[in-house]
């Protein structure tokens, strides 16, 4: 390969030195690459459903009409926004919900502590402008600090929770400012941390930023009679010598300034003992808040989004299964549960092509909704709803409109009564501490069914209890059994208020609900409790997976979820690389059909030319099949500056020298080297480099 000219500048671009991979490779060289080998394409599709009827039916759906899969594709994505928007809003209510008592809690103590200090010394606005302590019969320096204990392995759980506090304080009137760890830092100082602080107060703040600006702020008439709260959402993270430094200064002010701390500890309480100095200490007046734990939190939000009909969409067994595990593998994280239910949802959308009647729910008529929607459907969707397997197990089920539109009422219907029917379990359970997600994921097992069906003749003394217990969570009825044991043994006092509980969650059975009645008005023993109970799983505790057309509102495909939250990242850069004209959708490349286009990225480019190889690619002739791409297009954008009629307006593109050519050259093999897509050349074979495929 011929060098740059001497002449040429050597700019980043250019030089090619520091790569050493580009040569000429000698005839023998050329000719020893391993013939033999198979030539691997990566198959550029993404992964196929497992079920081969559902791709075959997705592909039907898909030859229909191009403008009415666009339309459809539309509805299926605003129904997706409504739904999310529906479930994000009612899992903030939850958590606000939740957090609400601690708030409470925390601006009770904010108004208490600051009652206590002006009951001390209530001093003028010249005295509070002093720099001098007030001559009072009890010298006040230490600062009210409320503790707040979070529990969470993962601080993204707690930056809701300490947005929201400040919300609610600064809404009762108390003044507020939020410093991070990253401002606590021995970077900033205290000096900036105090200058953060003040920013957050002033309007104004002056170049000399200390607490003489802060007090004559504070003595304006509408900023005198409120505390300031300052919220450290992190008090791990944060530099102990700038906090101690911190909280001596500002306890010298702590009776004319009243400035209080909220302090975010993840562990343990005793977390301030181990990271301040023993004065800076003594300056603290503490009080201790604990947050819900993760678990209750937990509970909450699967009674509230998953148990609760709230926006009319479901997810299947194996995919309760797989994010209960996802949960717990990342430490109880509630935000990661959060992620991944969304990710669940907005992959039902994408592919179900009737997941748009599940908006239907959020409508005030949903019969005449899905009747109008159905009606309007082309008739290979028609055939592909009737096609569906919960249809074609189904009997006595016609294809007509109002067969769907029955199937889905009654499908809205058994969840609610399922949903009640759960929630009388967990209410019974949370006496033994059992979670309703434990309980959650064994009641929403298809094979739960064919148990109940199994045990319908038999008498509720014959179940083997024991025998259960010993099952593995999500095989059988393991943590059911253990809710309909624990009913046994609850004190009479316990029965009568989980009695009274289970009347409220069954007020829309009312066949049940009678029969509950009917024991809290008559002298119960816990053995007719547990029968009565033992009935109602069996009549309304019907899976999801169990009813006709329950994949229009249920996710089921865990195997997408899984490889979009575990992944193969390697293989999906793979991918989006091969497929780039597909995602960027630009003009240019989609008249070239299959063949390469020089508009490309440098590095799709040579992934796509990387896929006429095999394992092995002889760089000499990777780089001469780049080279050739990268010239004609500049063949063919000067031949289009020639033939342009308007000679003045059109500037002709010089030819890129074969240096910068290089150049682009190195720097997409340098960018293939680190995505993990290949292996350099070693010193034993310098002409060639590996290819690393992934997947198929």
């Amino acid at each position: 390969m011929a060098a740059p000219p001497g002449d040429a500048p050597l700019t980043a671009a250019n030089n090619i030195q520091p790569f050493f991979t580009l040569h000429k490779a000698s005839a023998a060289a050329a000719s020893s690459a391993p013939s033999s080998r198979a030539r691997r394409r990566i198959d550029a599709s993404l992964p196929s459903s497992p079920n081969p009827k559902s791709a075959m039916r997705i592909r039907d759906v898909d030859a229909q009409d191009e403008e009415d899969s666009e339309l459809y594709e539309q509805l299926r994505l605003e129904a997706f926004h409504r739904i999310w928007s529906r479930i994000q809003s009612t899992i903030d209510e939850v958590l606000r919900g939740i957090n609400l008592k601690l708030f409470d809690q925390v601006l009770q103590w904010a108004q208490e502590s600051f009652s206590a200090i002006r009951a001390v010394a209530k001093p003028c606005h010249a005295e509070v402008q002093q720099p001098y302590p007030l001559l009072t019969n009890v010298i006040c320096r230490r600062i009210p600090t409320a503790f707040v204990l979070t529990k969470n392995a993962e601080f993204v759980d707690d930056i809701t929770t300490f947005r929201d506090l400040a919300g609610h304080l600064q809404s009762s009137g108390c003044h507020l400012a939020k410093l991070s760890a990253a401002e606590l830092s021995v970077k900033h100082g205290v000096g900036g941390c105090f200058r953060s602080l003040l920013r957050q107060l002033l309007s104004d703040v002056p170049d000399v930023a200390d607490v003489f600006a802060l007090a004559s702020w504070y003595c304006e008439a509408e900023n005198y009679n409120q505390p300031i709260i300052v919220i450290l959402d992190d008090l791990e993270q944060c530099s102990s010598d700038v906090l101690g430094e911190l909280v001596m200064m500002l306890s010298e002010w702590v009776i004319k300034i009243p400035i209080f701390f909220v302090m975010g500890i993840a562990t343990t309480l005793d977390a301030p003992k181990k990271l301040l100095s023993s004065e800076a200490l003594q300056r603290l007046e503490p009080c201790k808040l604990t947050l819900g734990s993760p678990s209750d939190r937990m509970n909450a939000l699967v009674e509230a989004i998953l148990v609760k009909p709230c926006a009319g969409f479901c997810i299947s067994h194996e995919v309760v299964m797989f994010l209960r595990n996802y949960f717990f593998r990342h430490d109880g994280t509630i935000t990661s549960f959060i992620s991944a239910l969304k990710l669940a949802c907005s992959k039902h959308f994408s592919m179900e092509p009737l997941s748009f009647l599940c908006m239907g729910v959020l409508q005030e008529d949903c019969e005449e909704f899905w009747h109008d929607k159905f009606e309007a459907l082309p008739q290979v969707i028609h055939k592909y709803a009737f096609g569906l397997p919960s249809c074609t197990s189904a009997t006595n089920l016609s294809n007509s409109s109002n067969a769907m539109v029955n199937g889905l009422s009654k499908l809205l219907e058994s969840q609610k009564d399922w949903g009640s029917v759960l929630l009388c379990l967990y209410e019974a359970g949370r006496h033994d501490k059992l979670q309703l997600l434990d309980i959650f994921c064994e009641a929403v097992n298809p094979d739960l069914q064919a148990q109940n069906a199994s045990n319908a003749e038999l008498p509720v003394s014959k179940v083997n209890i024991e025998k259960l217990s010993g099952m593995k969570s999500g095989s059988g009825k393991v943590y059911m059994a253990q809710v309909m044991n624990a009913i046994r043994y609850l004190p009479m006092e316990n029965l009568l208020r989980v009695l009274e509980v289970w009347s409220i969650h069954l007020s829309g059975i009312s066949e049940i609900n009678d029969k509950v009645k009917e024991l809290q008005s008559t002298t119960i023993d816990a053995d007719s409790v547990r029968a009565t109970k033992e009935k109602w799983t069996r009549k309304y505790l019907v899976p999801v997976e169990c009813l006709p057309f329950h994949e229009i509102i249920c996710f089921k495909n865990v195997g997408v979820l899984q490889s979009a939250l575990i992944g193969n990242p390697r293989r999906m850069v793979q991918l989006d690389l091969l497929k780039s004209q597909s995602h960027l959708k630009c003009s240019c490349c989609s008249r070239t059909g299959t063949a390469l286009s020089g508009t490309l990225h440098d590095t799709s480019i040579m992934c796509n030319l990387a896929q006429e190889y095999g394992d092995v690619i002889n760089l000499h002739d990777w780089y001469i099949s780049f080279e050739g791409i990268i010239n004609s297009r500049n063949s063919k954008v000067k031949r289009k500056s020639y033939s342009s009629p308007s000679k003045k307006k059109s500037k002709s593109t010089p030819a890129e020298s074969e240096a910068m050519i290089q150049a682009r050259f190195c720097r997409a093999v340098t960018e293939m080297q680190i995505t993990g897509l290949l292996r350099m050349p070693s010193k034993r074979r310098p002409d060639l480099v590996q290819r690393i495929a992934f997947g198929p």
